[in-house]
């Protein structure tokens, strides 16, 4: 695969991973740029964002994916987590992403970087 003590370049595509090394709800950090890229499997979509926090530069990637809570008075505690493993929420201070787009709530135009991800044969190949 790939020496992970070596960055890889920006700019061009990257094999990261075969799909068998990011199952469903799990991530691999891989070192493209500076900060690195981290790259998530959701329900089979891949996904990849940058790991850096906007807010105060934190490790992004470090964080959990999970969902978003919602209210819904219908329930016992009046709410409900949906779209699971569809945000990455970092671990500093608990902002959350969505990892199809980057969009925060907190922040709009504090959006992270995202960068397109294909599958090709067995291959998660990033563009970055």
């Amino acid at each position: 695969m790939t020496d992970p003590q070596q960055p890889l370049a920006q700019g061009r595509e990257h094999v990261v991973a075969t799909v068998d090394e990011i199952p469903p709800g799990s991530s691999k950090v891989v070192p493209i740029g500076r900060h690195g890229v981290g790259v998530y499997n959701v329900r089979g979509t891949f996904y990849a964002i940058a790991n850096y926090c906007p807010h105060e530069g934190g490790p992004l990637c470090s964080g959990r994916a999970r969902g978003r809570t919602v209210v819904d008075e219908s329930v016992p505690g009046d709410q409900v987590m949906v779209r699971d493993q569809e945000f990455i929420y970092c671990p500093w201070h608990q902002w959350g992403f969505e990892l199809a787009t980057g969009t925060t709530a907190v922040k709009p135009e504090w959006s992270i970087r995202t960068y397109p991800v294909r599958v090709v044969g067995d291959s998660v190949v990033v563009l970055a």
